[in-house]
């Protein structure tokens, strides 16, 4: 029977203070989706895939141990991915995106056959580079904690992810980074067996934060914080609402009720339209 009771106290809790629980659960959400929107920084992802295939199998019978030699290599070339020899030459190349078109030539001199004197036949000239590209000032650290990489097991595919809050720069970090590994493994794995899959194009939907994830949170949150405001203000309100607390909580036995009176100015007591109940409660 308690446990009956106790289940309708709490149902007309939650009826009693319902618009305020609603209340709180969608102001709650409308401020989570606010600090998503407007308090958060985008972030955006981006990813380079990467092959590691030996070019010059020309033997067959080692063409599966090679397979899985390049397998096992992935793990290293992950942690080279990120070394400091490859993100700084990834910062200096971000920092200035040019590539040589032309490269600087010597003057060149020929002897007067009359003179015997060494004449200016063709004047040097300068390298000409051209731009490749929006220049991005990032710290070698940053790079660092914006690289993350991923590879499917048995794969010899590895993926170069990056995350900024630039849709652009991450794509463009990706590749210079990738480029960058390309280029320097040769010299210190002495082996060229990396091949570019697909290069990083910018991807404007974000990745963080997921506004929907947190609203869905704030809601909850929202809930929670005005089920239990409405428990809370129920359970500690000690005032007397009805004859059942004083007969089921205090044990006292209800001996009747008093009506309301009012007086008027010559102090006598005046009930008009007074009722047979009203007339009992004064009688006890």
């Amino acid at each position: 029977m308690e446990s009956t009771i106790d289940l309708k106290r709490m149902l007309g809790i939650l009826r009693k203070h319902f618009v305020f629980i609603i209340v709180a659960t969608i102001g709650f959400g409308l401020i989570a989706f606010a600090v998503s929107e407007f308090a958060m920084t985008p972030k955006y992802t981006a990813t380079t895939q990467l092959l590691v295939n030996r070019k010059d199998d020309s033997n067959p019978a080692l063409a599966a141990q090679n397979q899985q030699a390049d397998v096992q290599m992935i793990s290293t070339y992950k942690d080279i991915v990120t070394n400091q020899v490859i993100l700084e030459q990834a910062q200096k190349d971000l920092a200035n995106p040019e590539k040589l078109v032309r490269p600087a030539t010597k003057a060149i001199y020929r002897t007067n056959a009359a003179t015997g004197r060494k004449v200016l036949a063709r004047a040097a000239k300068p390298a000409i580079y051209k731009s490749t590209g929006r220049a991005y000032a990032v710290t070698v650290g940053e790079l660092k904690n914006a690289i993350s990489l991923s590879s499917q097991q048995n794969s010899q595919v590895f993926a170069i992810n990056v995350e900024t809050n630039d849709p652009n720069k991450s794509a463009a970090v990706a590749n210079e980074v990738a480029k960058v590994f390309k280029s320097k493994i040769k010299s210190m794995m002495r082996i060229n067996n990396v091949t570019t899959v697909s290069k990083a194009t910018p991807d404007y939907s974000k990745t963080s934060p997921n506004t929907k994830l947190i609203v869905l949170l704030g809601f909850i949150v929202g809930l929670l914080v005005g089920t239990g405001y409405a428990f809370i203000k129920e359970l500690t309100d000690t005032s007397v609402k009805d004859d059942d607390f004083l007969q089921n909580e205090l044990g006292l036995i209800n001996l009747g009720h008093v009506a309301t009176i009012k007086i008027n100015g010559n102090k006598r007591f005046v009930k008009p339209n007074e009722s047979q109940t009203s007339r009992e409660f004064r009688r006890v």
